[in-house]
């Protein structure tokens, strides 16, 4: 953690705290403060994600800026927030009230001193059992999410959909989102592990939404949207394995359907099931086409990652903005070459 006698030195100029959120009138206004308290001198922008409460307006007057995304879902107001806002380091958090504020100063220093390109804040409940905190669904399904990406992306996430995260620069500005909504954290995982970005993750309290702060996210319709995300990402990340391991199946359930085939052929010399000759065939077409639809589409992913590895290369990594913190501001409206010396 960074010393409290260090803090006072260290300013955040070159900060933007990102906070989506819809209709969270009730909490907004604290979240602002918290996150100004413990960041002195960052950029908060708030993206009000079409609410029809007064939360922009709550924004404004706790020091916010504010962008208002008409499009619902947390997708577009994180792809919003990713376009329009410049900084040389990222916070992006839920306007719920449910994340510690006194965690941002740690999260920005991994990212300055070690370097790394994204820290999860990975959540912990504050009561023994996390019941008040993490609906009982809520806790299954991170579970099950967490451990289904790191199988696939060969990760070690322990929480992968945080609302709390750090980006560095370089991270915010290759990630092509297109999540429309609560998948876009399945999303920026995605990213990071595709890339083979530097990490980092710490524990931080995570509290139970106040009297009046209802959730966004449901359990089964949005979970269910989540896997589809989460698959097709596999897919379009690794195509070769999402195309060749159902080919590779194909065709050795085409093989031992064809042994007895050819036992009988072998014996009597004649083939009496032609049926399953067919059925053989078209198995090992089937196969054939998805190991050709896999190598191709490999190709195309490869192309796609290599681009976005050129757009991450072409931004100066997190710690050579180390030691800037102290004493020179960051423009954030200023052009992308007027910081990048």
């Amino acid at each position: 953690m960074v010393p409290r006698s260090e803090r006072s030195r260290v300013t955040y100029e070159d900060v933007a705290v990102l906070i989506p959120c819809h209709n969270e009138a009730t909490t907004i206004a604290e979240v602002v403060t918290g996150f100004r308290r413990h960041l002195p001198g960052a950029r908060v922008v708030v993206c009000d994600n079409n609410s029809t409460d007064d939360t922009g307006a709550l924004a404004v007057e706790a020091g916010a800026d504010v962008i208002r995304e008409t499009h619902r879902g947390k997708g577009y107001a994180v792809r919003r927030l990713f376009s329009d806002v410049d900084a040389a380091f990222f916070i992006m958090v839920d306007g719920d009230g449910t994340y510690d504020a006194s965690a941002a100063p740690e999260m920005i220093r991994l990212m300055r001193e070690d370097g790394v390109d994204t820290v999860l804040a990975a959540r912990e409940a504050r009561s023994d059992d996390g019941a008040a905190e993490f609906r009982v669904g809520h806790q299954w399904g991170n579970r099950v999410f967490s451990r289904t990406f790191a199988f696939l992306f060969d990760t070690s996430y322990s929480d992968v959909l945080t609302g709390y995260r750090g980006f560095s620069r370089r991270f915010v500005k290759s990630c092509p989102l297109l999540a429309r909504g609560f998948e876009v954290e399945i999303e920026l995982n995605a990213h990071g592990a595709s890339l083979g970005m530097p990490w980092a993750e710490l524990s931080t309290a995570y509290v139970e939404r106040v009297t009046g702060s209802e959730s966004k996210l449901n359990t089964y319709s949005d979970g269910a949207r989540i896997f589809r995300r989460l698959f097709r990402l596999f897919r379009d990340f690794r195509p070769a394995l999402s195309f060749g391991l159902p080919g590779l199946l194909l065709g050795l359930l085409g093989v031992i359907i064809v042994i007895p085939v050819l036992v009988t052929y072998q014996d009597t010399g004649t083939v009496p099931r032609f049926p399953t000759l067919f059925v053989v065939i078209g198995l090992f077409l089937a196969a054939l086409v998805l190991g050709l639809v896999g190598a191709i589409l490999e190709r195309a992913s490869r192309d796609r990652l290599e681009r976005n590895r050129l757009a991450y290369l072409s931004v100066p990594a997190p710690w050579q903005h180390r030691g800037s913190h102290e004493s020179q501001p960051f423009a954030v409206e200023a052009p992308v070459a007027a910081h990048l010396d």
